[in-house]
């Protein structure tokens, strides 16, 4: 539970701690068109019939390995950003020899959180189908939120998950009903703790790495740290990592290079999954 005494809105709102966020998104931006330039991918394939229902499949230069697939899911507080802000992400696991797929979803206020977290799970269902191997799934802030959204309801994929790393996640969501991100999200307290996965019954099993900057705010560490201590009491192998000195966005960064520690993570992961 957050302190009473916190300002949440300081606590959450990143793009005012973070002044030069747009240099960042526009860096997102340049490396993700460069990379869908040079990248084995498909682009644009449909995983549901709306306009959003969408995602990039970026596949390994020297060939599939027939190792799990990562699955990553971009942040934007659920009203914000696409996958085009982060084709670049799948060149680390990509040259590790992983298939990356990384979806769209509807952002709201023109999809409440329910339905975006029922699109994610379609995208996993799809990948799963198309590929024929398990996910390892990942994500970024609202990403990170939903990839354990996917871990935490595996009855409603195909296979279960059983690995995921997500970075600077969300799994309380009670915090943001007083908050400025809320405008777009509309939750009443009631939902925000119908779609925290911290109020889920965890998964059974499976591994979980919660990554988070260690420049983040307090908030962020919290809500990380207590993933890994209420999965873990559950019977999953967690673990909690702090990124040194990385802020709400450049925390993800590593994943476009190969031998990143977050990169290193996804590998191992992949190889439980």
């Amino acid at each position: 539970m957050a302190s009473e005494d916190l300002d949440l809105e300081a606590e959450y709102n990143n793009r005012a701690r973070v002044p030069d966020h747009p240099v960042h998104i526009a860096d997102w931006q340049r490396h993700s068109a460069a990379y869908r330039e040079s990248a084995r991918c498909e682009l644009d394939l449909a995983y549901g019939p709306g306009e959003r229902h969408r995602l990039d499949l970026f596949h390994p230069q020297n060939g599939e390995t027939g190792s799990p697939v990562l699955l990553y899911i971009h942040g934007g507080y659920w009203q914000a950003l696409d996958k085009s802000t982060s084709s670049h992400l799948a060149r680390g696991a990509n040259e590790r020899g992983l298939t990356v797929a990384i979806p769209n979803y509807t952002l709201a206020p023109a999809a409440k959180l329910a339905d975006i977290v029922s699109e994610i799970e379609a995208a996993a269902n799809f990948v799963m189908q198309r590929l024929g191997r398990p996910l390892v799934v990942s994500g970024h802030s609202a990403g990170g939120h939903l990839a354990a959204c996917l871990m935490a309801h595996s009855s409603t994929l195909q296979r279960p998950v059983r690995a995921a790393v997500p970075i600077s996640g969300l799994f309380d969501l009670t915090p943001l009903v007083t908050t400025s991100i809320n405008r777009a999200l509309g939750l009443t307290i009631e939902e925000a703790h119908r779609l925290s996965p911290l109020e889920w019954d965890p998964p059974e099993n499976g591994h979980l790495i919660a990554v988070v900057g260690g420049a983040e705010s307090s908030e962020f560490l919290r809500q990380s740290r207590a993933v890994v201590e209420r999965w873990g009491q559950a019977g999953v192998a967690t673990r909690y990592h702090e990124v040194p000195g990385a802020h709400h966005f450049d925390v993800i960064a590593g994943l476009a290079e190969p031998n990143d520690a977050l990169v290193d993570m996804i590998l191992e992961l992949a190889a439980e999954a």
